[in-house]
């Protein structure tokens, strides 16, 4: 099997080689258009007992869920290809403190509806939430960590109490890379697909979480993150924490890049610290 993918990675590499134009246009393709991952009952479930609207921003319909309760507001922020099913457990158990929980699906994610995006435009509506409901508490998964830290750095005028990162990526190009590398296209089919996102004015260079978080208002962050995460590498959450003096960075282990979502002993911190 190892020997399969490896010979595909190089099928893919030469072809690209030969066809940049072509393997940009695909890896923009994906990129602008995130799969949808089904979710669990019971994930679904919990979604239908939330207050369900659908506000507009840009040219998306996006769907918001708030689940009612007497305490402190929390915005949950998911990743890229993510949708806000994926905090299920998470939200039971921050409802059993009496928290007030909002969540939303980003453009072309979840429910909200369909459409080219990029990551600069999820930066933004996360920008816009928080205007909005003005939270002063958040926890994000993966990519949702570089959306949030984006918006506070882009509006000094917002400002966090609390704000949990449940693994997040540092350099946002590395992730382009990393991706790249790992299905095989290459170093040109790379450059061209970062110079079309430029042409979108997404510069994908400046997503660097660890420049955001020294002039983010944050008073108190936790980190934690798998340090055998095969998705993002804890290296990652460790240079975020490193630039990052109100920060606490908890190393994980046994649960991976999307099972840290779902693993009581991960959320019981994260709800101990936001609660």
């Amino acid at each position: 099997m190892f020997n399969i993918r490896l010979q595909k990675r190089r099928l893919i590499k030469a072809l690209s080689h030969v066809f940049p134009e072509t393997f940009t246009n695909i890896a923009y393709d994906k990129l602008a258009n995130p799969q949808l991952i089904k979710l669990r009952d019971h994930e679904l479930v919990v979604l239908e007992k939330a207050k369900q609207c659908d506000i507009p921003f840009n040219d998306f319909q996006i769907r918001t869920y708030e689940w009612e309760g007497d305490g402190a507001a929390v915005l949950l922020i998911h990743g890229w290809e993510g949708q806000a099913g994926n905090f299920s457990d998470l939200i039971e158990k921050l409802l059993s403190k009496g928290l007030r929980v909002h969540a939303f699906d980003a453009p072309a994610h979840g429910y909200s509806s369909k459409g080219e995006t990029n990551p600069l435009e999820f930066a933004q509506l996360v920008g816009h939430l928080l205007t909005k409901l003005q939270v002063q508490r958040c926890i994000s998964h993966s990519f949702g960590g570089v959306a949030v830290t984006y918006a506070l750095f882009h509006n000094q005028r917002l400002s966090l109490d609390k704000l949990a990162l449940i693994t997040t990526p540092d350099r946002f190009s590395e992730r382009i890379s990393d991706v790249a590398e790992s299905v095989g296209v290459s170093q040109k089919v790379q450059a061209r697909l970062l110079q079309r996102l430029a042409a979108l004015n997404v510069d994908v260079s400046s997503f660097n979480v660890s420049d955001f978080v020294k002039q983010v208002n944050v008073a108190k962050a936790l980190i934690l993150h798998d340090i055998d995460d095969k998705v993002l590498p804890f290296e990652q959450s460790r240079n975020v924490h490193l630039n990052w003096p109100q920060s606490r960075l908890v190393e994980v282990q046994g649960t991976g890049h999307f099972r840290i979502l779902r693993t009581d002993s991960v959320l019981e911190q994260i709800v101990e610290f936001i609660a």
